[in-house]
């Protein structure tokens, strides 16, 4: 149960979506710290609505569900605010902050990541089918359960941390000009991602 946990979560994070964008981003402008503990927090996230699905917390699903549009709408606010911000942002100095942001800025970077990938309660349902696949009720066998739960948070974060290490070996070698064009690509990209998420909740 925990190598099928494992492959999920790290499937599940190697989908394409906007925390791609963000998490790269991060390591290229602040630095390889912040890179990891966003990873984190979205694997934690993970991992959260995991163990939901997994141990049969139905009363949490079924608040999440019922109200999954007014916190996708949070979500894609939020979304919205960072696709702007990376828009207008000047290319980062990295010469001048070789080591990134300071320590006190990473649980920022933490909570932004595990509060946006929250924002996404149907993801619950993705683990729910999982269970389902795996023939496994949720809620019946607390033992395999926690396992699949370990192995999603590791995989999650494996994957994170692979594309991390990939983007900070980029930073070094980028130039301002493609600085800004990451900036804008980025803040393009993640406001695609604010109106597909939209147009989803209003579908």
């Amino acid at each position: 149960m925990l190598a099928k946990g494992l492959l999920f979560g790290f499937v599940l994070a190697a989908i394409v979506g906007p925390m791609w964008v963000l998490c790269f981003r991060r390591t290229i402008e602040q630095g390889v710290a912040a890179g990891i503990v966003s990873g984190l927090g979205i694997a934690v996230a993970d991992a959260i609505y995991g163990a939901i699905a997994a141990f049969g917390l139905t009363a949490i699903s079924g608040f999440l569900l019922t109200h999954s549009f007014w916190i996708g709408l949070a979500g894609v606010a939020f979304l919205a605010w960072l696709g702007v911000k990376a828009l207008i942002a000047p290319p980062a100095d990295l010469a001048a902050t070789p080591n990134g942001i300071p320590s006190r800025s990473l649980g920022a970077a933490f909570a932004s990541t595990l509060t946006l990938t929250l924002a996404n309660p149907p993801t619950i349902l993705a683990f729910t089918a999982m269970f389902a696949g795996l023939g496994l009720a949720a809620g019946a066998n607390y033992q395999s359960a926690a396992l699949i739960v370990a192995g999603v948070f590791v995989g999650s974060a494996a994957w994170w941390l692979i594309l991390v290490l990939g983007a900070a070996a980029l930073r070094a070698r980028l130039t301002t000009r493609l600085l800004r064009a990451i900036n804008v690509i980025s803040g393009v990209t993640i406001l695609g991602f604010a109106v597909w998420q939209l147009a989803t909740l209003m579908g």
